[in-house]
């Protein structure tokens, strides 16, 4: 299985608007990360989850996940993906999993607790990191930050549960391009094993 946790520093925890993604803390940015995560030409990735950490006002920290194998009816767009999340994040949530739409729960959970229940070893791509071309793994739970990058606190707890830094040696790159290539070169691998 192959995860992805994106953290959003400042993503609205409360409904927002669809005509104002970047208004409510850079939601846009995570919309295009969970549409980089799971689409391909005409399919989906059944073998990815996505986790998303909202920090934003007015009630964090909030999470919303979603299951490849089981999420029905997403757009590969912003404004849709966007509305799935403005769903989930009118479901009460508290530590245990709420379900908003088929594949799609939210929850009231902190950095370290969603880390420590996933069952994927963690990595931290990071722009430091080792090559990702480098790397010996498929899968894992790959963790990232959004235009802001991770705040100090949490890349600490990240720093102390991930089994290694990865990167991709460039320039800077937005986080929905950085899961694009790492698809990519983890893809290449699988066909050549």
């Amino acid at each position: 299985m192959r995860e992805f946790l994106i953290i959003g520093s400042k993503a609205k925890t409360d409904k927002f608007s669809l005509n104002d993604l970047p208004g409510a803390g850079r939601i846009d940015i995570l919309c295009r990360c969970v549409s980089s995560a799971f689409f391909l030409s005409h399919d989906i990735r059944r073998d990815v989850n996505v986790y998303l950490l909202l920090l934003g006002p007015p009630d964090p920290p909030k999470v919303i996940k979603i299951v490849g194998r089981e999420v029905k009816y997403m757009p590969p767009d912003e404004r849709g993906i966007a509305g799935l999340i403005r769903k989930a994040l009118e479901v009460k949530a508290d530590e245990s999993w709420k379900k908003s739409s088929p594949g799609i729960y939210v929850a009231k959970k902190g950095l370290e607790e969603l880390l420590d229940e996933t069952a994927s070893d963690v990595y931290y791509l990071r722009e430091d990191g080792e090559d990702v071309r480098d790397f010996e793994t498929k899968d894992g739970l790959f963790v990232l930050g959004d235009h802001k990058g991770v705040p100090r606190e949490l890349e600490e707890i990240i720093l102390s549960k991930a089994k290694k830094i990865i990167g991709i040696p460039t320039k800077s790159l937005m986080a929905e391009h950085c899961i694009t290539i790492l698809h990519y070169e983890l893809d290449r691998k699988q066909l050549n094993s």
